[in-house]
């Protein structure tokens, strides 16, 4: 190491305490965090591209420093959905600093990594206070049955109105109006069950009829309509 002759000229002062850094949850314990592999947590972030056109919702488990699961989602854009392909299998087992300097393909992903990172390491994850954290496979959970991404998709002009495409509940198929053509339901399939209903061998029509479900004052209303094609 090489000293500037200003400081090699200065009289040694000793130093007093040693405060150390202020412990941070990390899975129900205080960690006074000094390296990576101190910190561990589930968390998740969302991240967004320059032109700021796509979002990545990003789910990270870390263990001792090294990320064991990772959860991308993305909405938006359609090359980030293969770039979230990449993250994927680029983010398991690489520790957080690895990742937080890694290319991960996207802007909107590497945003969210950073975001990740900070949550990590001040000790903001979601599970701060749970005693031993969340297993490896907590990230699933969000995901529910068919193991798909909650979307919620919308349109509307002024001109005509209001399209509901996509809810929590699934695909939209049918909304419901009253008389006076105000929104008071709609028609769903649950692509993600459907799928896997499918997948073991039900027929697909019988499948699409398990998996269809209405809410709101969807029955006797005065008008249906088809939002992609009304």
């Amino acid at each position: 190491m090489h000293f500037s002759k200003e400081v090699e000229e200065m009289i040694c002062v000793k130093k007093g305490p040693d405060h150390g850094p202020a412990p941070i949850p990390c899975e129900g314990k205080w960690v006074a965090a000094k390296e990576i592999k101190d910190v561990s947590g589930l968390t998740h972030g969302v991240g967004w591209c320059a032109p700021q056109q796509g979002a990545c919702k990003l789910t990270l488990n870390v263990k001792d420093g090294i990320i064991r699961e990772a959860l991308v989602e993305t909405i938006g854009c359609s090359g980030m959905t293969h770039s979230a392909a990449m993250a994927s299998e680029i983010l398991a087992g690489k520790t957080l600093l690895e990742a937080l300097n890694t290319d991960l393909v996207c802007d909107a992903i590497n945003v969210a990594m950073r975001e990740l990172f900070l949550q990590i390491v001040y000790g903001r994850t979601q599970s701060a206070f749970s005693e031993g954290g969340l297993e490896v496979g907590a990230g699933l959970e969000d995901l529910g049955k068919g193991q798909r991404s909650q979307v919620g998709t919308f349109y509307s002009t002024e001109a005509k109105g209001v399209r509901y495409l996509d809810m929590a509940e699934g695909y939209i198929t049918r909304m419901a109006l009253d008389s006076d053509d105000l929104v008071i339901g709609y028609e769903f399939v649950k692509l993600g069950v459907m799928m896997e209903k499918i997948r073991k061998g039900m027929s697909a029509n019988e499948a699409l009829a398990v998996c269809t479900g209405t809410y709101g004052r969807f029955d006797g209303a005065a008008k249906y309509i088809d939002p992609r094609k009304q």
